[in-house]
């Protein structure tokens, strides 16, 4: 397999959320993308198999399993496609469901590209859940938000939404790893959204990934679609919208994610984000 190296949500490839790329593999199993990924080594490996009709049939695997969705992958994805088959429109097949992505050369020749995630979903916490995942955070109740309550979000791939009352107390990420992987695998989440608001429509975010084996992850797609139909659903942000939400700079990969809210519960989240090749 040719193996892409691409980093999401930056054009800088110090920056973003560095993925692995293979846009044809065709033929290979389980075992084969599973070892790739580990090789590999980043939060996450994309693996595409071309369709007869033009789109693409796509998993995604993390260094220790499977996930159905991943967003920083599929921008890195969609770009590396427009790199060798040139900017338009692309339909991936996930396991989490049809993802539309558009391609586009920006301004300054870069290019830029759009998914629009499946249908999102909200759910309420359990107490004790809640509970569990504060103690594994280190945060207490009072480090919560209350305008931004926490809830499960879902686009694609299922994420608890916690908000910092402050911007220090996201900064500030020092959690039980063995912990906080325990209960993630036990409820299915695939990563945690740790958000500050700065303002009505810009977000600061950190992401947990114990269940893929990363501390975290510093560009996320799938839970910024995910985050992008949890404030919808609970009518905290006036729609259409667009948000932008920063990611990585805590951890020296600074990323810029852009959500597009639309109108309408069952419309999908669209993300737009660059993506550079690296060595």
């Amino acid at each position: 397999m040719d193996i892409l190296r691409y980093v999401a949500f930056s054009t800088d490839p110090l920056g973003g959320n560095p993925a692995g790329v293979v846009l044809d593999a065709t033929g290979a199993d389980d075992a084969t993308m599973a070892a790739t990924a580990a090789e590999v080594g980043y939060s996450e490996t994309a693996f595409a198999v071309p369709r007869a009709d033009g789109a693409l049939d796509i998993r995604y695997f993390s260094p220790q399993n499977e996930v159905p969705f991943c967003g920083h992958a599929t921008i890195a994805t969609a770009v590396a496609h427009a790199h060798r088959h040139g900017v338009g429109e692309l339909l991936l097949h996930t396991k989490a469901g049809p993802v539309p992505v558009t391609t586009a050369t920006g301004p300054d020749g870069a290019v830029v590209a759009t998914l629009v995630s499946v249908p999102p979903r909200n759910e309420k916490i359990d107490d004790a859940d809640l509970a569990e995942l504060l103690d594994a955070l280190h945060w207490s109740a009072a480090d919560l938000d209350p305008d931004l309550p926490p809830r499960v979000a879902y686009a694609g791939a299922r994420h608890p939404v916690i908000a910092a009352a402050t911007r220090a107390r996201l900064a500030d990420l020092a959690y039980d790893m063995a912990a906080l992987g325990d209960l993630m695998a036990r409820r299915d989440w695939t990563t945690v959204v740790l958000v500050h608001r700065e303002s009505d429509t810009v977000f600061h975010a950190r992401n947990p990934f114990p269940p893929g084996g990363v501390v975290e992850d510093p560009a996320t797609g799938a839970a910024a679609a995910a985050f992008g139909g949890y404030l919808r659903a609970l009518g905290l942000v006036d729609t259409p919208a667009s948000l932008t939400i920063h990611q990585g700079v805590d951890m020296g990969r600074t990323s810029l994610l852009t959500v597009g809210v639309p109108t309408g519960e069952s419309s999908g989240i669209e993300v737009t984000g660059t993506a550079v090749q690296i060595g």
